[in-house]
């Protein structure tokens, strides 16, 4: 597997190179060196295709071949595209009563001019074509339940009609049968013609939509506007509901005075690809991070190939589309009619390898000294969506049949290298959002050594220019500050007493010298 190695935010842009020769008043006691970027080098490696069943790896490569994109793209797609073909028809039952819907929500974050429509169009066309299938197949039973509903209602009301202008003897018994018509009526429902994609809907059309298709609905799109929507920028109000519980299946109600909706198994799934300036923003929304639903992506932050495309690249091979073509509308026909969902068993085999991978990822999880301490709420999903991973691997390995077989181990660790991957890429997108409080008050420390050009401060100084809000107290300054020493930003000195007398003074901080030579 090859990696890309990234780094955080580029805090040391416009610093100039530490062999150009310093200025006379830049004296320092010894030589500074460069220092290590604060978030370091988070590798990222390239999306695994090669854990997918093989006419699933093959179209995911061949897409990205043609496209000159990055593999991530089409590979995340494709899981967000198996997620709409199974999600809400199907579920894996991991142990005890631990079972996980098979929705997933993906986003890739990549620069304009990568070409996400033209992937997005290429990975969704079978949904589409299987929508249309659906609808065809549900119009006569459409037509039928709309004519006997009709019937039924001018039967009730004629029954209603007659029973207001009969006489006394009549009437009891006519009411009787008026009131039966009617109840007989009101049991009557239309099916709703089947819908399996929806773009930039807001969270109201979303939850009529699931509550029409029993639960059921995708949400694809090649902007990132949904994020938006969600916020409340158009509504004025946040409305994040039926994306928080449509992703955990939780039992939603809705009652308005204008619409009463149940749904009791939602299973949405969310597939995106969003520029990277979408996930800074998306990081500041209030709400976003504290109710949880930046836990519940799967992030994909892929180097753009922009620059180094090929312009004449090999098409799609026609078996492979063909196949990938069949094999998603046959996955989603297959389990289109299934009312109580498909359920998956794991294998003893997959179900010690997932017992294992959770085992891994709990000493991770403290909030001391953890790698994913700091992004615990959405590492604390991951051994869930690893399960929903190998039950979609699994589906698109066996179809829709799948459930009369267990996952194996083999598809488990194709799953778990799935994860590892997504946890890679989860660390480099919360360092762009700023999830780690003491990285950010870093940064912030930084900004404020730039904009005053210190070379010698002390701490008060420099909490007094800092916000209260980030920065409480002057306790709270120092994780900071000794991440940024660790980082080579800063050296510590206890400053010589200048009498025999009083309380020696208090130690001072140094700045890096390029800090006040790069300007911003």
């Amino acid at each position: 597997m090859t990696s890309q190695p990234v780094d955080g935010p580029d805090l040391w842009a416009g610093l100039p190179t530490l062999d150009e020769p310093p200025c006379e008043d830049d004296a320092a006691p010894d030589v500074w060196e460069d220092p290590i970027p604060l978030t370091g080098r988070r590798e990222r490696p390239t999306f695994p295709a090669h854990v997918l069943p093989t006419w699933l790896g093959e179209f995911v490569a061949a897409v990205a071949e043609e496209t000159q994109t990055p593999v991530d793209l089409s590979g995340s797609i494709a899981l967000a595209v198996l997620a709409t073909a199974a999600g809400g028809r199907s579920v894996v039952h991991v142990r005890g009563s631990w079972r996980e819907p098979t929705n997933l929500y993906t986003v890739v974050a990549l620069p304009p001019g990568n070409r996400k429509s033209a992937v997005f169009t290429l990975l969704t066309n079978p949904l589409y074509e299987a929508e249309k299938q659906l609808k065809t197949a549900m119009q006569p039973v459409i037509v039928e339940a709309e004519l006997t509903a009709r019937l039924a209602k001018e039967a009730a009301d004629k029954a209603a009609a007659k029973a207001a202008s009969a006489d006394a003897e009549q009437r009891q018994e006519m009411v009787a049968t008026a009131v039966g018509l009617a109840q007989t009526a009101d049991t009557l429902t239309v099916p709703a013609e089947p819908v399996l994609l929806a773009d930039d809907s807001t969270p109201e059309t979303v939850t009529s939509l699931m509550a029409e298709q029993g639960g059921r609905l995708s949400v694809m799109s090649a902007e990132g506007g949904i994020f938006d929507i969600i916020a409340g920028r158009y509504s004025g109000a946040p409305n994040m509901e039926v994306f928080l519980k449509g992703h955990a299946g939780d039992r939603l109600r809705v009652n308005r005075q204008t619409r009463r909706e149940y749904i009791d198994a939602p299973a949405l799934t969310v597939g995106l690809s969003v520029q990277p300036e979408v996930l800074q923003d998306i990081g500041k929304v209030k709400g976003f991070k504290g109710r949880g639903l930046l836990g519940r992506f799967l992030y994909s932050l892929p180097e753009s190939t922009v620059g180094y495309r090929k312009t004449v690249t090999d098409p799609i091979p026609e078996q492979t589309s063909a196949t990938y073509t069949a094999r998603i509308i046959d996955l989603t026909l297959s389990l289109a009619e299934w009312t109580d969902p498909a359920i998956i068993q794991l294998s003893p085999e997959a179900d010690a390898a997932l017992i294992a991978y959770q085992d891994r990822i709990e000493p991770q999880l403290k909030a001391r000294g953890g790698k994913l301490g700091h992004i615990s709420d959405w590492a604390g999903k991951l051994a869930g969506a690893t399960a929903r991973m190998a039950a979609l691997l699994h589906l698109a390995e066996h179809g829709g049949g799948g459930y009369a077989h267990p996952v194996t181990e083999d598809t488990m660790n194709a799953a778990i290298e799935l994860g590892d991957y997504y946890t890679a890429h989860a660390l480099a997108v919360f360092d762009v959002m700023g999830a780690d409080p003491v990285l950010g008050r870093a940064r912030s420390v930084l900004d404020a050594l730039r904009d005053n050009q210190w070379e010698d401060v002390s701490r008060r100084d420099l909490f007094t220019v800092m916000s209260r809000s980030e920065v409480p107290t002057v306790a709270d300054l120092e994780p900071a500050l000794a991440l940024l020493e660790d980082h080579g930003y800063l050296r510590s000195y206890q400053p010589e007493r200048t009498g025999k007398r009083g309380r020696p003074p208090a130690p001072r901080l140094l700045a890096h010298p390029a800090l006040r030579h790069g300007g911003r």
